[in-house]
């Protein structure tokens, strides 16, 4: 069976058989559970695979060539590598039961539709929830526009060399901004200009504003292509969103204390200052927005995870959705042993969750 793994622009293939597929999930599973090697005794007892122990040594080592599981010294069981784990997300993702877990957070999903009247509330309480029930860290970033559509301008001039424009884009957020033109403009002018813009640029995102229709905005306003040129400038200055306003909430960071391997001080107190600062929380959350392709569940294990005091865990986000370009990050961050099964159910389960509360309170 040739089994392929895709990621970040990696590729390498596998060739695994039905029984070595079954032993690598067996370390996989115990090695969660545990946190101690796995040996071929332990295999053994898996009651549908019926191997002895010595065909189970030969396929382990089999594993541990193609670098799926390592030995972490003499005499001691496998644990899996950082490619064995991706080998077992990526098939796990493609069979995933999208149902699966979504009675777990019924009816907390209920309670917090009935008492949870504000974003803000809604989404720290189910960072709460998220940590309570995977038992690693969680992080949620409150719902932002992205790839922001300009509706509105409003050019008005305050003196005699100085406009302001006023900028409106999607989600009603306006956002002002006053300057200095060499020529002096009249009240016909400036109404020109707004027609011009309006007519031009409205229900565009910044990336839709190409050098072809700046081109033609400066052909038609003639001679006040500064105007136009600085009202642009605005426009991307308003549409843009500054990673300082994402707001993050988080909970379940001392879950980490639960796995020794993460326990140790050094890795333990940088983990948990990522928490504390979020600044590397916000880059993170805000690059999994803006990443085209990558709106559904990723999940980041070892050294794919972007934040550098994370390499020894696992990370996994998914994007919540809740239109008109809405949307917020999802995040859990545990060791590389998680159970991701029901991380990404739960990750499911809660996506949908998000979007049935907010439809609700509309």
């Amino acid at each position: 069976m040739m089994l392929s793994a895709n990621r970040r622009g990696e590729r390498w293939e596998v060739e695994l058989d039905e029984r070595k597929k079954k032993i690598l999930n067996a370390i996989i599973r115990n090695y969660q559970e545990t946190g101690e090697p796995v040996g071929s005794r332990t295999i053994s007892k898996y009651s549908d695979l019926q191997l002895s122990s010595a065909t189970i040594r030969n396929e382990m080592s089999d594993l541990e060539e193609m670098g799926l599981i390592v030995q972490p010294h003499t005499s001691a069981g496998r644990i899996p590598t950082d490619k064995g784990y991706r080998l077992y997300v990526d098939q796990m993702l493609e069979t995933a039961d999208r149902e699966a877990g979504r009675q777990e957070l019924a009816q907390t999903s209920d309670f917090l539709i009935e008492r949870m009247d504000r974003m803000e509330r809604v989404l720290k309480q189910m960072a709460k929830v998220l940590a309570t029930n995977t038992n690693y860290a969680s992080m949620i970033s409150a719902p932002r526009y992205n790839r922001n559509k300009l509706k509105f301008i409003q050019l008005s001039r305050v003196e005699k060399h100085k406009i302001l424009a006023v900028v409106v884009v999607e989600g009603n957020l306006i956002k002002n901004s006053i300057f200095e033109v060499e020529e002096e403009l009249s009240e016909e002018d400036i109404l020109s200009l707004n027609l011009l813009l309006n007519t031009n640029l409205n229900g565009l995102t910044i990336e839709e504003i190409n050098l072809g229709i700046i081109t033609k905005l400066k052909e038609q306003a003639g001679s006040h292509t500064e105007v136009v040129g600085k009202v642009l400038d605005a426009v991307a200055e308003a549409i843009r969103t500054d990673d300082d306003e994402l707001q993050i909430y988080t909970s379940g960071a001392t879950n980490i204390f639960r796995y020794p391997e993460l326990s140790d001080s050094g890795k333990a107190k940088e983990i948990i200052q990522v928490f504390e600062e979020k600044q590397q929380l916000t880059n993170l959350l805000t690059d999994k927005l803006g990443e085209e392709g990558q709106q559904g569940i990723q999940v980041y294990i070892g050294n794919e995870t972007p934040v550098q005091s994370m390499k020894d865990c696992s990370v996994v986000t998914a994007t919540y959705d809740l239109g008109d370009g809405l949307q917020g990050t999802i995040g859990i961050v545990g060791p590389k042993r998680m159970d991701y099964e029901k991380v990404v159910s739960t990750l499911q389960t809660v996506m949908g969750q998000l979007d049935t509360m907010f439809k609700k309170e509309e």
